[in-house]
C-alpha cells in the first residue's frame, strides 16, 4: 500500500511554531515513528508553503498512491483550487488538522477542502495522521 502525506504552509515549523497549539515534536520526528509503526506501507512525504506546488503533488499522488493524507494548513480556508483538485480524483484524501480548527478563530471554520475529502480528522494533534493511516488501511480491506 502506498500512502502520501502532504503538509501545507508553515507545517515545516512544527516543533518550534506555537508549541502550545502544535506541540514540540517536529514532523520529521513524528514521520520517522509513523514509518516504523507501519513498515508494510510505502509512505511518501511532501511539504510546501506554495499553493501551486501542493496542487501539483496532490495530482501526482492521486495517480501513484492508494491514499493521500492532506494537511492544507491555512490554505484550507482560502484555496478553492486545492478543493477543486481533490474533487478531480477518486483517490481517497483524508484531511488532517493538528489543532481543532473549529475551536479557533471564526475564519478557520470556513473550509474549501473538507467537503471534497473522504473525511476529516481535527484537533487530535499529530495522532490524527496515524488515525488517517488506519482508516485508509481499513478502507482497502
Amino acid at each position: 500500500m502506498k500512502i502520501a502525506i502532504i503538509n501545507g504552509p508553515n507545517l515545516n515549523l512544527l516543533g518550534t511554531r506555537e508549541p502550545s497549539v502544535y506541540g514540540s515534536q517536529t514532523f520529521e520526528q513524528y514521520y520517522s515513528l509513523l514509518k516504523k509503526g507501519y513498515p508494510a506501507i510505502d509512505f511518501s512525504y511532501y511539504q510546501s508553503n506554495v499553493e501551486g506546488e501542493l496542487i501539483n503533488q496532490i495530482q501526482y499522488y492521486a495517480h501513484t498512491c492508494d491514499g493521500v493524507i492532506l494537511n492544507p494548513g491555512g490554505y484550507t480556508h482560502t484555496s478553492v483550487a486545492i478543493g477543486d483538485c481533490i474533487a478531480a480524483f477518486s483517490t481517497p484524501v483524508i484531511e488532517v488538522h493538528i489543532s481543532n480548527v473549529h475551536a479557533r478563530e471564526d475564519f478557520r471554520k470556513i473550509s474549501h477542502v473538507s467537503a471534497k475529502c473522504k473525511g476529516s480528522i481535527v484537533g487530535l494533534g499529530l495522532k490524527g495522521y496515524e488515525l488517517a493511516v488506519q482508516w485508509l488501511i481499513a478502507f482497502y480491506k
